[in-house]
């Protein structure tokens, strides 16, 4: 029996891939989770020959739950799944463990195919993500928000949520002052000096 986790804060999403895997597989179990507490706690009772996760949840942070399933569960086999960017998050995600990403908007074969892949224990690339891998860090097309350390990363994420610089100090548990010297980097960093060109420069790698 194949065991899948499929964690995605959307449930039609989750149903999807849930008729999706079925159809590619006969005999499967699936487990769901909605954020990334929820997942650990699957994940402390369970293994899982698949896990595919999003990038963006709320109250979770995806890249530090990547980074645990690969610290704790190294033998775990990871396909993030997003309408978030490849551009911008696919690299940081593979290099922190994960076997592929794959856009939710790309067609269902295309997904068959990224989902064979990993199971049989194979990287997916789209070939965007695979000229950013030729091109290597120092590539005329390096991906500005590359240069942003995980914490920065982990802030730059939240901003582009939505989430104000109180709400972001709560969540990670930081000061606020703390928080505003991250974001003040992150500006200087990406050459940008407010969240509108900060979500243009987003935008721009879609």
């Amino acid at each position: 029996m194949k065991k899948f986790l499929l964690i995605d804060d959307h449930l039609v999403v989750r149903s999807g891939i849930k008729l999706l895997l079925t159809d590619m597989y006969k005999d499967v179990e699936i487990s769901e989770a909605e954020n990334g507490d929820s997942a650990m706690q699957l994940l402390k009772a369970d293994t899982y020959d698949l896990i595919t996760m999003d990038v963006q949840m709320p109250n979770t942070d995806s890249f530090a739950l990547m980074e645990h399933v690969k610290k704790e569960y190294p033998k775990a086999k990871v396909l993030m799944f997003s309408m978030s960017p490849e551009s911008i998050y696919a690299i940081r995600f593979i290099k922190a463990g994960a076997k592929g990403f794959i856009s939710k908007s790309a067609p269902l074969e295309e997904m068959k195919i990224a989902i064979d892949k990993v199971m049989n224990d194979k990287k997916y690339f789209s070939e965007e993500v695979l000229m950013e891998l030729t091109e290597g860090d120092g590539g005329s097309n390096s991906n500005a928000f590359d240069l942003l350390s995980p914490r920065e990363f982990e802030i730059v994420q939240m901003l582009l949520n939505g989430k104000t610089i109180s709400h972001i100090a709560a969540d990670l548990s930081l000061g606020l002052s703390t928080v505003g010297t991250h974001k003040g980097r992150i500006f200087q960093k990406l050459k940008v000096t407010n969240l509108l060109e900060l979500k243009e420069l987003a935008n721009s790698y879609l």
